[in-house]
């Protein structure tokens, strides 16, 4: 679900890993569920960033 936002809102990998400052594989892993611990701050910036709805936020945590 994260990966459709991230196209949706129209940033590439790279540009979001940025802003989240983070690297890009880093992101990938998280967006293909493969990031057991992402920290804590990466997730509210990706909350906010990709403006996520709030409905979808508990879907993202279980997944």
């Amino acid at each position: 679900m994260l990966k459709e936002y991230r196209i949706k809102r129209g940033y590439s990998l790279e540009k979001l890993a940025e802003l989240c400052e983070i690297s890009w594989r880093n992101l990938q892993r998280i967006e293909n569920g493969k990031a057991n611990v992402a920290k804590f701050e990466t997730i509210k910036k990706l909350i906010k960033i990709l403006e996520i709805e709030d409905q979808d936020i508990l879907k993202l945590i279980k997944n």
